[in-house]
């Protein structure tokens, strides 16, 4: 990966334009000439320069504008104890309001509100967690089939391999943010999702679940080259590092209201950048990000998957960081392009809703259709699409539908020969449960 450019230092323009008497001149004609997009400086030298300034002089006045509108996280402090800061252009606004509309109540889609009954909520969030913990792994160098690594979490199999290994344990990880969405965030907390994270992963298997020590000083390096692209704060900082990030995540900041998104963002930046462990520092940093979301009370983060995105564009994602970490510790490259990811990932939710919801309803077409099946059975098929957990026996079929014991017994039978449902001996009594690819069998009829 090729370095940003770092821009010329602040200081030293704002006193040249001052000196030359140039700012106040500049600043009058500035607010036309504002780039729509928070570009980096490394991007500005390309662009169109407005007439009558210099690119310099352009840099000047964009950084002045966002330096006077900026908050400055105290607690978070760079290598040389310079904050890190950030401010709320109309671009994020839009994105926060945004996120905030379509992340409560009921999932949208399109013109379409569906609430999401519990059977198919827990098949939506199992899918959520699968896909986040191969997309995690596979960013940090997990190679697998998609295939296989579903096939590994839903069948419980042993890991083959340490990719195997890490997808599973992401898996478990985020199974147990779950759990802890009500519980402040602790160093010990922080420990034992990266325990959890890295168990069995590790050359060195005593570095889960603990600080890295100064004797493993460990710098980040990406791209085909191997460039130097981070070196983290030293060993000894990293107890009251963890401390501050801790009392941040847990708002202890004194730093007053900082929008849940925006808070959450940063917490996967702040521990990102710190590498407080060997290894295992980004999958946990984007743990910590759902922990947030979650704690905050952004249920659909039980839904979606961050990293899926992150991973169609694994430049982009490095290039945030890089950027904020050359442009004196500007947090909104990294808060921005995190709400794109947000945006496209919430997207992508309402998108495979929309089309299960589809695919359900040309599936209760067919089964209209298909003669061999009475229309007891249909509504029974019906009733396992949506709800593939359930379990059914002859009485309660007789029940529903009013009919005698035996010919309920009759139904249930013939859906188990059709190939669609699965029987199993409870004590005296048949129990029905649909088969595990019920849509795929119905396909084959």
């Amino acid at each position: 990966m090729k370095l940003p450019l770092k821009p010329p230092p602040f200081e030293e323009l704002f006193t040249e334009l001052i000196q030359n008497g140039r700012y106040l001149e500049l600043s009058r004609h500035f607010s036309g000439n504002v780039p729509k997009k928070y570009l980096h400086w490394d991007q500005l030298r390309f662009r169109q320069i407005p007439d009558g300034m210099s690119l310099r002089e352009w840099w000047c006045l964009i950084k002045s504008a966002r330096i006077s509108a900026s908050k400055n996280i105290v607690l978070l402090l760079d290598k040389e104890n310079n904050p890190f800061s950030y401010n709320i252009t109309e671009s994020i606004s839009e994105a926060l309001h945004e996120i905030d509309m379509n992340s409560g109540g009921l999932i949208q889609t399109g013109d379409k509100n569906i609430d999401i009954d519990p059977q198919t909520r827990n098949k939506y969030i199992v899918r959520s967690l699968i896909e986040e913990a191969i997309a995690s792994s596979q960013i940090e160098g997990a190679s697998t089939t998609r295939l296989m690594a579903k096939n590994l979490i839903r069948t419980g199999r042993k890991p083959r391999d340490t990719s195997e290994e890490m997808i599973l344990n992401n898996y478990r990880a985020m199974e147990r943010i779950r759990g802890l969405k009500d519980k402040p965030l602790t160093q010990q907390l922080v420990f034992d999702l990266h325990e959890i994270i890295t168990r069995g992963t590790l050359d060195e298997p005593t570095a889960a679940g603990r600080f890295r020590k100064k004797s493993e000083e460990i710098k980040v390096y990406g791209g085909i080259e191997g460039r130097l692209l981070h070196v983290p704060p030293p060993a000894p900082e990293l107890p009251q590092r963890m401390k501050k990030m801790c009392d941040f995540a847990n708002a202890k900041d004194g730093l007053g209201f900082i929008h849940p998104v925006v808070r959450s963002i940063i917490l996967h930046f702040w521990l990102a950048y710190d590498h407080p462990f060997f290894d295992g520092n980004g999958r946990t940093a984007r743990a910590l990000f759902y922990w947030s979301m979650l704690r905050h009370g952004y249920w659909l983060f039980e839904f979606i998957s961050i990293s899926e995105i992150i991973l169609g564009g694994p430049a982009q994602y490095s290039r945030a960081f890089l950027h904020t970490e050359t442009d004196g510790n500007d947090l909104n490259y990294f808060i921005i392009y995190h709400l794109k990811v947000i945006q496209r990932a919430i997207s992508t939710l309402h998108e495979y809703i929309e089309r299960r919801t589809d695919e359900l309803k040309k599936l209760e077409l067919r089964l209209r259709s298909l003669a061999l099946l009475n229309h007891r059975q249909r509504d029974l098929i019906n009733s396992a699409l949506k709800n593939p957990n359930n379990t059914y026996t002859a009485r309660e079929h007789q029940t529903v539908h009013n009919v005698t014991y035996q010919t309920a017994r009759t139904d249930l039978f013939e859906v188990v020969e059709f190939g669609l449902f699965e029987k199993q001996k409870y004590r005296r009594s048949w129990v029905f449960r649909p088969v595990t690819a019920l849509e795929e069998a119905l396909a084959k009829l």
